[in-house]
């Protein structure tokens, strides 16, 4: 079997895909591939969309209408999305940009966007992220885009993780410790955990209420990121990093 080309130009649709299945770009993505991509009729291009797989489609029209493409063959089927929350503190455009799109790479499935006593950005435009987080995924080689969920404060954040599923709390508090041991025998103890969601908190930290708060709950495995400092976008790629090796694909 050819190795997969992850060079090629991929597109996220919204479209059902399948064998012949015509799919006729909006303005925007059809101005993408005519003259950013510079595809023209008779090239090739992979579509996914999350549900189908991804497919081969080939250009069958391109005018100023727009673009109009059909799907030829399935190239990669649909897998599972990883069951991988990615919690956050909000940060300013340029910074939250960047985590998103680490986060995206890394395996997160869902982006969960968490306001605390310290968080300095309160509101997130969820349209930027989910932008975001298909142009990563579009670059990246990932069948899904991951869900973009609503601003929710600390407290009812907590309330709505499912009681089985394990919560890695990345606590500058926490004792210097192997990360990756930690989590791999907090699993092993844990046998019938279900789904993991990491934590990463404000450039401030979390208050001494919202750090009990947290530290209250059963199914919760509380890690370092090392003895340094780090900026919550860098956090970001280390803590995902950790639970990958630890529990996740990179096993």
């Amino acid at each position: 079997m050819a190795r997969y080309d992850f060079n090629a130009q991929r597109l996220f649709v919204e479209e059902r895909l399948s064998a012949g299945a015509a799919v006729a770009l909006d303005r925007d993505r059809s101005h993408y591939v005519a003259h950013v991509l510079r595809l023209k009729t008779g090239d090739a291009i992979l579509l996914f969309n999350g549900r189908d797989g991804e497919w081969r489609a080939r250009l069958r029209e391109v005018g100023k209408k727009g673009v109009a493409l059909e799907a030829e063959e399935m190239i990669r089927a649909q897998t599972p999305a990883p069951d991988v929350v990615y919690a956050f503190a909000p940060l300013k455009h340029a910074r939250l940009d960047y985590m998103i799109q680490k986060a995206v790479e890394m395996g997160a499935a869902r982006l969960a966007p968490v306001i605390t006593q310290h968080t300095q950005v309160h509101r997130v435009n969820a349209e930027r992220m989910r932008a975001n987080a298909i142009e990563a995924a579009e670059q990246c080689g990932v069948l899904h885009v991951p869900e973009v969920a609503p601003e929710t404060k600390l407290p009812r954040f907590l309330e709505a993780i499912a009681e089985d599923s394990l919560l890695v709390f990345c606590d500058e508090d926490a004792e210097i410790a192997d990360p990756v041991a930690a989590l791999r025998e907090r699993r092993k103890n844990e046998s019938a955990a279900s789904g993991l969601t990491l934590l990463i908190g404000p450039e401030g930290g979390f208050s001494a209420d919202e750090r009990a708060l947290i530290l209250r709950r059963r199914n919760c495995a509380c890690i370092s990121l090392g003895p340094r400092i780090l900026r919550a976008d860098t956090a970001a790629v280390a803590a995902l990093t950790v639970a990958q090796i630890a529990l996740g694909d990179w096993r």
